[in-house]
């Protein structure tokens, strides 16, 4: 589990493809390596990965990661190459300051930054929204890319294309890597985990449930309600 706060910009230093997918290494840049261990998660650019390997030693600056196929079809990595810049946050802990908010590392897709615009001193960024996953991102409701835990301010459906906007301070800008968006970048979207779980909970069928014969009338009766 993450909080979406971006602890370093490091950048792939090499990607090895093979018939699995494809092996990463990360140049980790600034982030602090010294209580990560093998089989710890790394969340890269917001996908959660498994550290397999430090290469020479754990203070090395570098790790490598196992990328699957699922992976590389359903995330941004498919456009990543030796050199690209990728946010890092490392597996929380019980005692992390929850400053985002609930990540898993389980990208939903990838959207498209559409537009670029300066707002007093922030940047406003409108994206593209899947339109599968249209349903899940609210106004003022949170959304993670590439990592980064945001605060969606604006939703349009213009044209019938739907898109959201992001309005980024400087700070984020400066420790992330917002900066370095273009038109067209293509990013990794992850919709709040809780609308997701909330709607397989209010969608699922089973042909075994029994039918609830609560009712309004039941609770107002049995003085639940008033």
């Amino acid at each position: 589990m993450f909080t979406g706060i971006i602890e370093a910009v490091g950048s792939i230093k090499a990607i090895n493809v093979n018939a699995q997918g494809a092996r990463l290494v990360i140049d980790t840049n600034n982030l602090d390596m010294s209580d990560v261990k093998l089989g710890d998660s790394i969340a890269t650019n917001g996908i959660c990965l498994t550290v397999v390997d430090f290469n020479s030693s754990q203070n090395s600056g570098s790790y490598s990661a196992d990328v699957s196929n699922e992976t590389l079809q359903r995330t941004g990595f498919a456009n990543y190459k030796v050199g690209s810049k990728v946010n890092l946050e490392k597996a929380m802990l019980a005692s992390t300051r929850f400053g985002g908010h609930m990540v898993s590392g389980h990208v939903d897709g990838v959207s498209e930054i559409l537009e670029i615009n300066n707002n007093g001193n922030s940047i406003e960024y409108w994206l593209s929204m899947p339109s599968d996953l249209a349903h899940y991102i609210a106004e003022k409701g949170s959304v993670t890319i590439d990592g980064t835990s945001l605060t969606v301010n604006a939703l349009s459906d213009s044209g019938g294309a739907g898109k959201f906007r992001l309005t980024i301070v400087p700070h984020t800008v400066k420790e992330t890597i917002f900066g370095d968006y273009k038109v067209g970048t293509k990013v990794n979207i992850e919709v709040d985990l809780i609308a997701r779980y909330l709607e397989r909970l209010l969608t699922k069928k089973d042909a075994t449930a029994t039918i609830s014969n609560v009712s309004e009338s039941m609770l107002l009766k049995a003085g639940f309600i008033k």
